[in-house]
């Protein structure tokens, strides 16, 4: 029997990028042996990307769309379509046509050899972005690696393969905040790294701000690590010990009959720095309380408000 390739794609208003994204793809699996399903996930879009996706599936058999109830986020639009996926391997990538779909017989090449996730990263920056982008870029992935127990490579995207035992424990996922990037890492098994170059979004500007970038960061470091926990018990630690050293200024200056007034400005100064340094501290313990809390009330990652999934699962067609 052929084996059969689960295709997962996010989609956030990509509207006018629905159609080409189906042609590559289906072009690009064309000459392989494989049979394979091609799930698109609406996040929650504002334009007509759901009516693109349905148009798609009306027209060949082996193309599914799920719709979300609202915007959950990318990692979980890719939950989504994983839980549902059924294939011997799945792939993930994005809807903007900057992951190029040329690699897919490649991917395969190296899954084909044995491994079990084969995923991809930006050699060189992305020349289709501006400055402060690739500025930010770079800070999430070196924040990532100097406070998190995982190590990515600068430039890993979500565009990757995986076995399906790999997919198997992913689906067992259980956490509020997803990281699929991080995740992937984490889970270990045998994988290799194949470097890309983006191509240009064939339509349609990134949704990505820097400061949900920073937001993104801030999550996928606690996802992963409680190293700004040590870190800020360290802080605390060192300036506890620190503050040691004003015993021998105050007995100086008792002796020598300074005039306290004169040093308020040092003071107040002094109390504003351990202030705000107590302040961060106990801001880094409470939003780790707060995941917790989160955690603790075992919300869905996502809610589906349609799909066309409940057909047949046979259906899926070598193109």
């Amino acid at each position: 029997m052929k084996k059969k390739l689960s295709i997962v794609i996010p989609a956030f208003n990509e509207e006018k990028n629905i159609e080409f994204l189906v042609a590559e793809v289906f072009r690009a699996l064309r000459a392989t042996n494989y049979d394979f399903e091609l799930i698109i996930v609406d996040d929650g879009s504002k334009d007509k990307t759901l009516d693109a996706i349905k148009l798609q599936a009306d027209i060949y058999p082996n193309v599914y769309f799920i719709e979300l109830s609202k915007n959950f986020g990318k990692d979980y639009a890719l939950k989504a379509g994983i839980d549902r996926a059924n294939g011997d391997a799945l792939i993930t990538m994005d809807a903007d046509l900057q992951h190029p779909p040329h690699l897919l017989p490649q991917m395969l090449k190296l899954w084909e050899e044995g491994y079990d996730i084969i995923y991809t990263y930006r050699e060189e920056a992305n020349p289709h972005v501006k400055g402060y982008q690739r500025v930010a870029s770079k800070m999430f992935y070196r924040g990532i690696n100097a406070l998190s127990d995982i190590t990515l490579e600068n430039g890993i995207s979500d565009f990757r393969l995986l076995d399906e035992k790999v997919v198997k424990e992913l689906k067992q996922i259980d956490e509020y905040e997803i990281f699929f990037r991080g995740m992937v890492k984490w889970v270990g098994f045998n994988q290799i790294g194949i470097p890309y170059t983006p191509a240009q979004r064939h339509t349609g500007v990134a949704s990505y701000s820097f400061i949900r970038l920073a937001k993104l960061a801030v999550g996928s470091i606690m996802a992963f690590s409680v190293r700004p926990l040590y870190i800020a018990t360290g802080l605390g630690l060192f300036f506890s010990v620190s503050a040691l050293l004003y015993i021998p200024y105050i007995f100086i200056s008792y002796f020598a009959g300074y005039d306290a007034v004169s040093g308020w400005a040092s003071l107040i100064a002094t109390v504003a720095f351990f202030g705000g340094l107590q302040l961060l501290v106990l801001g880094i313990i409470g939003m780790y309380l707060g995941k917790i809390f989160l955690q603790t009330k075992h919300r869905p990652n996502y809610i589906v408000r349609s799909t066309n999934l409940l057909k047949a699962k046979n259906d899926s067609v070598r193109i």
